[in-house]
């Protein structure tokens, strides 16, 4: 097997951010466990589109053994991606497809300083945000779903946590300036949503993250009382030894009560 330029990805320093997913044109790339893996060698061109996207340098272009690239392939990769996504435009197999197919607006980003997240402001629990951004909004980092957190994401990690309900917000209206500041945040609905899906997502999330402590907000409806079944199954689960706060929401906007976590 004759040597030529191929993608290497270092895993100690992958956060499978995915940023670089969108930007091979030959969709050779996926995150697959929260680190992107080379779906295939032979649709990897070795010319390196995607080395700048990476926030990291995890990222590298080596010489070695590996099979040809091979052109038929990538077009039968396009086409499973395209059918898989949905979509119907016969600009299906470009870059500008990929980018869509990617999903780029679920990849981690810091808002405290407009960039992809970095190991260098995770965890910090500093709020920058206000005063640099006109204080429009406290939130520090994106996505906020729990269905699009990345466990692996540095903005996770030792932070002070909060998971919500997504009805949350919009019953209190103090929700930022009482909660989410110098808090990274999750959110879902733990009625109309997967909860086993969200149960094993929150549980790699608090494994990996070790948050140095969660608050958990939900509404005072019964079924809001999952996302609190949730939370303490997936602590459990993770071994996760550190202060659960509950707050319970009312549904005229008020706070009904307040369990510091021991």
């Amino acid at each position: 097997m004759a040597g030529r330029p191929i993608i290497r990805i270092d895993e100690e320093l992958c956060t499978g951010c995915g940023e670089c997913v969108p930007a091979c044109a030959e969709g050779a790339l996926e995150i697959v466990n929260g680190k992107v893996r080379v779906v295939s060698e032979v649709l990897c061109d070795g010319l390196g589109a995607c080395l700048g996207e990476c926030p990291e340098g995890a990222l590298l272009l080596e010489e070695r053994p590996a099979p040809e690239f091979d052109e038929g392939a990538v077009e039968k990769r396009l086409e499973e991606l395209r059918l898989e996504s949905g979509a119907r435009t016969e600009g299906a197999k470009t870059a500008e497809a990929l980018v869509s197919l990617g999903c780029p607006g679920s990849a981690v980003r810091d808002l405290r300083t407009g960039e992809t997240a970095s190991t260098e402001t995770a965890g910090t629990g500093e709020s920058r945000g206000l005063d640099e951004r006109g204080g429009e909004s406290l939130l520090e980092h994106w996505p906020v779903q729990l269905g699009l957190a990345n466990p692996m994401a540095p903005v996770y990690r030792g932070a002070n946590l909060l998971i919500t309900a997504d009805c949350v917000p919009v019953a209190y209206r103090r929700f930022q300036e009482e909660f989410l500041e110098g808090r990274r945040v999750v959110m879902f609905c733990p009625k109309l949503d997967d909860a086993q899906a969200h149960l094993e997502r929150l549980t790699e999330l608090l494994a990996t993250a070790k948050p140095a402590s969660v608050m958990m907000v939900h509404m005072e409806v019964p079924c809001c009382y999952g996302l609190k079944e949730i939370v303490f199954r997936a602590a459990e689960a993770a071994g996760l030894d550190v202060s659960i706060e509950e707050v319970v929401i009312g549904v005229n906007g008020g706070v009904l009560s307040t369990v510091k976590g021991s």
